[in-house]
């Protein structure tokens, strides 16, 4: 009987600690067309922290708006609840039966989970359009008739334009991404949905900084357009290359045809996909005929240089020879040719220097090698001249620049020269014999036992010694525990430091980024002011931090940073902001750990 009534009273403590704590997802419907939208909702009934939603791309969807946050709490008969709840508009990417992964919070030391969710993407289903109030209008129906035939057309289009699409191997060719958008529609924004890969190219992404909007002409329309991305490329093999597309998520004001009865033309906003198209480039070998010996692939316009730092010198010393190219071409993409010298001068591996730049027109600058040689005879001793070809594109044919020959003049230098390796840190030295070693390290092949030694007596007792700082440990450990807010306060802290130092690994990834960064400035508001997420509007967080003595202008730009965080994660931003917000998150951290008290 004893054992049931502990079953029984078992089950009970688990299904009221089950009602205690809920936290699930819940979606709008699990069914829906390819061209309809779908509500997430991520509902608790608890005050927790550093929510984890899961990737909603990886699953299939496109974050259309969100999240949008709900908290209500209420006090019935002397019994408090609390309710909280954040929820997302997702659009499908693809047909099929989509699974959207469990997310996470943390409550009282708790990680909770909810249940994946399964929804149903089928095909596009027709689309229910609203009756027109004004329909029967006789004013309206007048403007109707005046509506251009053209004018509910959406007019986004996304183009690369390429410089050139049949250049030889290593020959640059930049590719401009634009969109043109037409003088009836709008853009309030877009999302990068594939990103262009080059296989089989050497790429360098020039930075847009600002979009500049300029008009111009699109298959014979006026249009604006703006340039989204600059890209060189450097094609690394012969043959058809790919270049794989863009494409873009675009939300676009379009007009739908219709006018309102004040004769304005209404407009609805849609998500179009754009894509500027796979691009096929027609890549030429360089030619074989007159091809010079030891040609390493270098292709453009360049001058070359052998210059020594001195050719006189003594046994032993050493000097250095610079080998420089200078010009325009493909200067990352070829090696340097190596000097000859004769077998009584020591030459070590070079330091390998680049400065080069890359500009829309391809790379322009310098790259040398310079190679550091110590002579161990007295006599001349001649370098003999170096080639250096390249193709040039000007005149379609290769080009040879050959150095005048160097000769050392060696002096006799100290007996037994030492020739010291800069790379190394023992020298090299040029005798036959060393001296025979005169002092001996012997060690006596007999072990004393371990049984009886000073060791063995000395673990013996170690665990008597350990026993009072194990005693003060735990009082210490015991006083720690009791300290509540103080821990809770210590986890705020080291939350926000942990995900601080998350922000700064994902700050080439705009979404993840700044979702590590709210977090910390969170839980950096909780460790330093000891209030709950509950409590964190924006009036009492300000009124807290100026109560603790916080300069007002930072406890500005701490409201604003934090308010600005959610929307930046979905508009766009370019490496530039996201740097800029990371240095402005540690300096207002920084400054307010300093005025709080």
């Amino acid at each position: 009987m004893k054992k049931y009534l502990l079953f029984l009273f078992t089950i009970v403590s688990l299904n009221l600690l089950s009602a205690q704590t809920k936290f699930e997802a819940r979606v709008s419907r699990d069914e829906i067309g390819i061209n309809e939208n779908v509500r997430i909702e991520f509902y608790m009934n608890f005050d927790g922290d550093n929510l984890e939603i899961p990737n909603f791309q990886a699953s299939g969807f496109r974050v259309i708006s969100g999240p949008s946050q709900m908290v209500s709490q209420s006090w019935v008969n002397g019994r408090s609840s609390f309710n909280k709840a954040y929820s997302y508009t997702l659009m499908p990417l693809k047909k099929g039966k989509l699974v959207i992964k469990n997310a996470t919070i943390e409550f009282n030391g708790q990680v909770y989970k909810t249940q994946p969710v399964t929804i149903t993407v089928g095909n596009a289903v027709a689309q229910q359009q609203q009756q027109n109030p004004y329909a029967n209008n006789p004013y309206y129906q007048q403007q109707q008739r005046r509506v251009p035939v053209n004018a509910g057309k959406d007019g986004v289009h996304l183009v690369a334009e390429i410089s050139k699409t049949n250049p030889y191997v290593n020959e640059p060719i930049t590719v401009i991404y634009k969109i043109y958008v037409s003088q009836r529609s709008a853009v309030g924004g877009w999302n990068e949905t594939d990103k262009p890969k080059y296989a089989d190219f050497w790429s360098q992404n020039i930075d847009v900084k600002n979009l500049v909007i300029q008009n111009g002409m699109f298959k014979g329309e006026s249009y604006r357009y703006a340039v989204l991305r600059k890209v060189v490329l450097y094609p690394q093999k012969a043959g058809s290359l790919q270049i794989e597309p863009l494409t873009l998520d675009v939300q676009v004001e379009v007009p739908t045809g219709r006018v309102d009865i004040f004769g304005e033309y209404e407009t609805k906003t849609q998500i179009k996909r754009v894509s500027a198209g796979a691009k096929t480039i027609s890549v030429k070998p360089l030619p074989e005929a007159g091809k010079p010996e030891g040609f390493s692939g270098a292709v453009g316009k360049f001058d070359f240089k052998v210059i020594p730092s001195r050719t006189s010198l003594k046994s032993g010393e050493s000097l250095d020879l610079d080998l420089k190219v200078v010009g325009t071409g493909n200067l990352k993409l070829f090696s340097l040719p190596k000097p000859v010298v004769p077998s009584s001068l020591e030459m070590f591996d070079p330091e390998h220097t680049e400065n080069v730049q890359t500009p829309l027109s391809g790379m322009t600058g310098s790259i040398s090698d310079k190679y550091t040689i110590i002579p161990n005879e007295k006599g001349n001793f001649p370098i003999k001249s170096i080639k250096f070809s390249y193709f040039d594109l000007a005149s379609n044919s290769y080009k040879t620049i050959t150095s005048q020959q160097i000769v050392l003049n060696v002096a006799q230098g100290k007996e037994n020269a030492v020739a010291v390796n800069p790379n190394k840190e023992e020298p090299t030295v040029k005798k036959s014999f060393a001296f025979i070693k005169q002092k001996t390290n012997l060690e006596s092949i007999e072990s004393d036992d371990f049984l009886g030694s000073g060791l063995f007596y000395g673990l013996l007792f170690l665990p008597f010694l350990l026993i009072p700082f194990l005693i003060i440990f735990k009082k210490r450990k015991d006083t720690q525990d009791a300290d509540i807010i103080g821990n809770k306060t210590k986890r705020a802290n080291a939350l926000a430091k942990k995900y601080l130092s998350e922000a700064k690994k994902q700050i080439n990834n705009k979404e993840p980024f700044y979702i590590a960064l709210e977090k910390a400035m969170h839980n950096f508001l909780k460790a330093k002011l000891n209030i709950e997420t509950s409590e964190m509007s924006k009036d009492k967080i300000t009124e807290i931090l100026l109560s603790r003595n916080a300069n007002s202008e930072t406890v500005k730009k701490f409201i604003t940073l934090t308010e600005s965080c959610e929307l930046a994660r979905y508009a766009p931003s370019s490496s530039t902001i996201i740097h800029q917000d990371y240095d402005k998150a540690v300096e207002i951290i920084s400054e307010l750990e300093k005025q709080i008290k």
